[in-house]
């Protein structure tokens, strides 16, 4: 009889044997597997949770960033330059500068590489009579925005006044009866009126906009400015104005600088307040899901193995059994002539079988396996090929070790030990 035929019989002899060893090494080979894609789903999970925390995150920091820069844009600028040796008091007191600095300042602030302010703007305002209708009025003269070196560009803040036109606030306007596009006379020089004002309850109402340089003619200060103003950028540092301060005092040595407080300012104050704290519940989520992670790993490093030597012992049994209930059988077949070696390899076989069996059906039973907390995803889309191969390889195997014993001690007892008690 050849030893193929001789492991099909055994195995149909003893069915049900053969059946508890598949089992066995099934639900071995399925926990393994199911444990293995249960720690890279929480890892896929995890992933997708922090990915969602962290797009969501972004999104509501951009939202505010964007309603800041908006607010901060409606209130206007939020930083002042002033000379070294202006007094403070005065500019609080008169709304202005009295003293004043090269107008090539604001040049060299946007050429250089600064990164703490937006939107520079250079500006010359003085308090004087308007000759011709024998009133006080405040004259600002200002140009376009100078764009900062190597920036996109940005929208202004404040439009420029073009040559030859004026801007004019509520109170001159409407007390004088001027209307966009209307001639006027300021200083001895004609003036169109190129927009007016709507009622701002401040200094804004008795102030007239001109062109820059045409308000240095008029003031005998060409080249020369009062006030340099600019937008802060909204950076989360611990001293925010001294960073502005240390930055723009290394390019401007010999001017000060004024911050001035807004509603935006508090609200960009609390951005970064916002954006510190989901980072910290960003982080305290990694954090969770890598104690979980852990826990999970410890279970898996204490249950894996027990699950092996569970299913081993579970085929030594089976194979003891099976072994202790063919005596007599293994002794005829001894007694006419088969080879002990041929024994051995006969239960060795039909235990590999069983575990060759099981391992497959273990994998098999991975595909119906879905996952907690990955939606649909099956067990097999976290698992490698080359993985559930093994499994079904390493279940032949621990099948072999398991029934080796069993199956050595059969193959060496003395057919006639085994034949004189039956």
């Amino acid at each position: 009889m050849s030893p193929i035929r001789l492991v099909l019989r055994e195995i149909r002899h003893r069915k049900v044997n053969f059946l508890l060893s598949v089992l066995g090494a099934a639900v071995a080979v399925a926990a393994v597997l199911s444990t293995v894609a249960a720690l890279r789903g929480h890892d896929r999970q995890t992933e997708t949770l922090v990915g969602e925390m962290e797009k969501a995150t972004q999104q509501e920091m951009s939202k505010l960033e964007d309603e800041i820069r908006k607010s901060m844009k409606g209130l206007g600028f939020n930083l002042f330059i002033f000379p070294q040796d202006q007094d403070l008091g005065e500019v609080y007191s008169e709304g202005f500068a009295s003293k004043t600095m090269p107008e090539d300042y604001v040049t060299k602030l946007a050429n250089s590489d600064i990164v703490t302010v937006n939107h520079l703007l250079p500006s010359l305002t003085q308090k004087l009579e308007w000759p011709e209708q024998k009133r006080t009025v405040i004259l600002i003269g200002v140009r376009g925005e100078i764009p900062i070196m190597e920036r996109p560009q940005k929208s202004p803040i404040l439009d420029p006044v073009s040559p030859g036109k004026v801007i004019l606030g509520y109170e001159l306007h409407h007390s004088l009866g001027l209307k966009v596009g209307d001639k006027m006379t300021f200083m001895g020089r004609e003036f169109t009126v190129e927009k007016t004002y709507a009622s701002r309850g401040s200094r804004d109402d008795i102030t007239l906009w001109m062109h820059l340089p045409e308000v240095q003619e008029l003031l005998g200060k060409p080249g020369l400015i009062n006030a340099i103003q600019a937008l802060e950028c909204n950076c989360a540092t611990v001293d925010r104005l001294g960073e502005i301060r240390a930055e723009l005092h290394g390019i401007l040595p010999d001017t000060q600088i004024v911050e001035t407080e807004s509603t935006a300012l508090a609200r960009a104050e609390a951005r970064n307040t916002a954006a510190a704290t989901a980072k910290q519940q960003l982080e305290a989520k990694k954090t969770e899901r890598a104690a979980l992670k852990a826990e999970r790993e410890r279970l898996a490093g204490w249950l894996l193995p027990v699950a092996s030597v569970v299913s081993m012992i579970w085929i030594g049994l089976l194979a003891f059994i099976n072994v202790r209930e063919r005596l007599t059988e293994i002794g005829i077949l001894r007694a006419v002539g088969v080879k002990s070696l041929t024994i051995l390899g006969t239960f060795l076989t039909r235990a590999i079988a069983a575990g060759s069996l099981g391992g497959v059906l273990g994998v098999l039973a991975i595909f119906v396996v879905k996952v907690p907390g990955n939606g649909d995803v099956a067990a097999t889309a976290l698992l490698r090929p080359s993985e559930m191969m093994a499994s079904v390889l390493a279940a032949a195997a621990l099948a072999a070790l398991a029934a080796w014993l069993p199956s050595l001690a059969a193959a060496q007892r003395d057919p006639a030990e085994v034949l004189r008690h039956d």
